[in-house]
């Protein structure tokens, strides 16, 4: 999409690229409304001690908040991720484009979030505008296009056709429009830091040997008169204010005799139909281009001859929208989207709900109980969990719950116990509640669990996620969990990417 206002072109101030969020979309909500009241063993003196520690991590929480707002700048206060409903009861918040949230960090990066590099990041509408739109295009090694990538006041973004063979595209200023950087390069024109995912440590964050995703990945613009109107492009600008396309770069000249081209890995999207809802199906992957086409996919990821354009769709987002990376994968989520999303408090309530109904283990027959959230302090997190003892593991093929037991054990271990409840083989694994609450499609009472990383959600979520294929690979595509980046029923002996869970107790 291209902003053609002839405006000269500013400086933006650094604080003005900071927008950080804070530690979570209800975060006020969840400081200032108690557990809800459930019966049985809510009652309890350890029920009542667990709510007690639950209420006196959330009030720091809240404290930790207004301490970075006032840590970033007196002058343009960061806001915090409360929840939508009240961002829009206090008008003196700004506009609230969405939000952005890795899957695979399941609420919070392994070593807590910090600054910029985050599992999720909140669009605001920026006190001054600081997206930039094409102007001029210089063809050749002119003056002008020596000056328009030198210069540190012009955005620009050159195209290497040979050696010997450059065009620049000079951008000016766009006073209508925020735009938001996203890669894996921490300088100061990235907005929001994304390192790659790694599967086989369930979402961990350290960074892996050599990244797949690109330093200056792509860019999200939003016009500041409108909520839902946030658009993607591949690659950023980086701190000269220019976006280099080397020679090996696929690039082109367009219909309309503009110069695009596409990221050495690319940036693929695609968009549900239905929104982000139980009833969603997945619609086609798509790559976008620098200058925001849509094309058809290449045939393996970096190949160097692009797809087919798209005529009839754009690079503008919706609710649900899955942005990949090439190493990690970004949901998006609105602004009106998250009004109705489940919340990490609501998530904390069912999990306090679920323990409330005391569930047993049929061999040990000791009470089992969900852990609660961690929450993170300074350099490594501190966790409230329950003893492993009362933990609840499941048998993946026939769902039925237990404690952590010996029986069934055979020479594969974990991978292959028998259920010593319906005698089925199959592999045991500890649950774990989906404690990312954007990547709930509802807030059902979280009865179902991926196969095999054991992480629960509700049925609709569940069923969801299991029939969203995400790029996996250099060319394939596979269901994942969104918790964790685990690919869904890549265990030959787990059955299906998904099972219902089977208590003893009330749950069922």
């Amino acid at each position: 999409m291209c902003f053609n206002a002839p405006i000269t072109c500013v400086q933006v101030h650094p604080q003005d690229l900071l927008t950080v969020n804070s530690t979570g979309p209800d975060l006020a909500e969840r400081a200032n409304v108690s557990p809800p009241a459930v019966g049985g063993a809510a009652g309890t003196e350890e029920a009542r001690k667990e709510d007690e520690a639950e209420l006196a991590c959330n009030a720091e929480d809240s404290m930790e908040t207004k301490e970075l707002n006032v840590s970033i700048g007196a002058e343009h206060p960061v806001p915090s991720m409360t929840s939508t409903s009240m961002q829009h009861d206090n008008k003196r918040l700004p506009l609230k484009y969405g939000e952005l949230i890795v899957l695979g960090y399941n609420g919070s990066l392994t070593n807590g979030d910090k600054g910029r590099r985050r599992s999720r990041f909140a669009l605001f509408q920026r006190p001054k505008a600081n997206s930039v739109s094409p102007s001029t295009v210089h063809f050749g090694n002119t003056p002008q296009a020596a000056m328009a990538v030198s210069s540190k006041r012009l955005h620009s973004v050159s195209y290497t056709l040979s050696r010997t063979e450059t065009v620049v595209v000079e951008y000016d200023h766009d006073a209508g429009a925020d735009m938001f950087q996203i890669g894996r390069s921490t300088e100061n024109p990235i907005d929001f830091v994304v390192t790659d995912v790694s599967a086989s440590a369930g979402g961990s964050d350290e960074p892996t040997v050599q990244s797949t995703i690109s330093r200056f990945a792509c860019r999200v613009v939003c016009q500041r008169t409108e909520g839902n109107s946030a658009r993607i492009f591949a690659a950023g600008f980086d701190s000269s204010k220019n976006i280099f396309l080397g020679e090996k770069a696929e690039k082109w000249k367009t219909a309309s005799g503009q110069m695009d081209g596409l990221t050495t890995n690319g940036i693929l999207v695609m968009h549900p139909t239905n929104s982000f809802s139980s009833e969603s199906l997945p619609g086609p992957w798509r790559e976008i281009s620098v200058c925001g086409k849509v094309y058809t996919l290449r045939e393996t990821r970096s190949a160097l001859f692009k797809g087919q354009l798209v005529a009839n769709e754009t690079n503008l987002l919706r609710d649900g929208s899955l942005i990949d990376l090439c190493g990690a994968t970004l949901l998006w989520r609105t602004a009106e989207g998250l009004k109705n999303a489940p919340t990490a408090s609501g998530l904390e309530a069912l999990r306090q709900k679920m323990n409330a109904t005391r569930p047993q283990c049929p061999v040990g027959l000791n009470t089992l109980a969900f852990p609660s959230f961690s929450r993170y302090r300074g350099q490594g997190p501190v966790s409230k969990d329950t003893t492993e003892d009362n933990r609840p593991w499941v048998y993946l093929v026939c769902g039925h719950v237990h404690g952590r037991h010996d029986w069934g054990v055979g020479s594969r271990g974990d991978r292959a116990r028998e259920c010593p409840m319906c005698r089925t083989v199959g592999p045991y694994v500890a649950l774990s509640m989906g404690r990312e609450a954007s990547g709930c499609v509802d807030a059902s009472t979280p009865m179902y669990a991926f196969s095999p990383c054991g992480h629960i959600c509700s049925e609709g979520t569940a069923r969801y996620w299991a029939r969203m294929p995400l790029p996996y690979g250099t060319h394939g595509f596979h269901a994942v969990c969104p918790f964790c980046s685990t690919a869904l029923g890549s265990d030959p002996g787990a059955g299906g990417p998904f099972v219902r869970l089977i208590f003893q107790g009330p749950l069922d």
